[in-house]
């Protein structure tokens, strides 16, 4: 049996993990989706950010006529996307760093949010003179406390 490859199998470990909640934050994708979610109510501002959540939860999206289309939502679970404009952020470096705070930060709070879709959109630039760099620590730092501000300004408190 020389050269042959032992098959590893996946942890059941894994598998729970998996399908049991932990990886429960789904990513918006679609332009379909994202107007969804625009579409319905701003539910918290900030100075630089806004939360949207789609209004009446991912069933009350309507569907096409057509009965060969896919739903805008394959599944009831928590759905995310993120913002960022290049009119409010110039440099590839910033909008990403921004998403990936985003993306960091709802999976932190994965458990506050409702199983619907929310977005949450960049509507103002950091200020240049203050952040010089595009990735800094920073501007890291602004982001995520400005995000934290956001969600408990806009999520409903969760009671342990």
């Amino acid at each position: 049996m020389a050269g042959c490859k032992r098959r590893v199998e996946p942890s059941p470990h894994w598998h729970s993990l998996l399908f049991n909640g932990f990886f429960s934050v789904q990513r918006l994708a679609s332009r379909a989706q994202f107007q969804a979610v625009l579409a319905g109510k701003t539910i918290a501002r900030s100075p630089h950010f806004a939360l949207h959540q789609l209004v009446g939860g991912l069933d009350a999206v309507p569907q096409s006529a057509s009965p060969d289309t896919k739903p805008l939502f394959l599944r009831a679970d928590v759905w995310i996307g993120a913002m960022v404009p290049k009119r409010w952020a110039k440099r590839a470096v910033t909008r990403n760093v921004i998403k990936r705070q985003v993306y960091a930060i709802t999976h932190e709070r994965r458990s506050e949010f409702a199983q619907t879709a929310h977005l949450i959109r960049l509507r103002s630039g950091f200020d240049k003179a203050v952040f010089v760099s595009g990735s800094s620590l920073a501007l890291k730092q602004a982001v995520r406390a400005e995000l934290n501000q956001l969600l408990d300004s806009g999520l409903p408190r969760v009671r342990t």
